[in-house]
């Protein structure tokens, strides 16, 4: 499918997703083209990617060898680290949060606030810090910058650049969901 076309990304993806169908979430990540190859040893390891090659070859798919990566402890993907420990916050992405100025005008708190919103499930609390901030981008509502605000925005700042590592679930445990965050 030839890029630039309104759909083709979503198609595409639909496309990996089919591809990969029973191993997404088992043996393999994957977002677009990126894939990520997972196994608790090195030996599930290999055999996962023996799998997701093998569903590749059999869609007729090709991969560019010069783009892989194989037998990584922690990759980069979709603006995160991926590693054996959990996945964690992308250092250079977190770098431009901690030397972001305070915002002059709604413009630049939507565009403070959106790149906040992609790490908010590393900030406990998330959605309650960033109330002053959100109420500020509101259509009808005067730019005015307060206290609240700045309290907000530092305190946000600060959490970002001090994201914990969220572990991976284990399937052998009960899992309890207590709470959920909605922006």
């Amino acid at each position: 499918m030839p890029f630039g076309l309104c759909n083709a990304p979503a198609t595409f993806e639909r496309l990996m997703e089919l591809v990969l169908i029973g191993l997404i979430g088992d043996a393999c990540l994957v977002y677009l083209d990126d894939i990520i190859i997972v196994g608790g040893t090195f030996e599930e390891h290999l055999q996962n990617l023996e799998r997701v090659l093998m569903k590749i070859q059999s869609a007729n798919l090709k991969l560019s060898p010069k783009k892989c990566s194989l037998f990584k402890r922690q990759v980069g993907f979709l603006g995160c680290e991926v590693s054996e420990e959990g996945i964690r916050t992308d250092p250079e992405k977190i770098a431009t949060v901690k030397d972001w100025s305070v915002p002059k005008d709604k413009t630049q708190v939507r565009a403070f606030l959106g790149l906040c919103s992609y790490y908010g499930r590393f900030v406990k609390n998330f959605a309650d810090i960033v109330i002053p901030l959100q109420k500020l981008t509101e259509e009808k509502r005067h730019f005015c910058w307060d206290e609240s605000c700045d309290i907000a925005f530092q305190k946000l700042k600060n959490r970002l650049c001090k994201t914990p590592i969220l572990g991976y679930p284990d399937a052998g445990k009960e899992f309890i969901l207590t709470h959920t965050q909605v922006i």
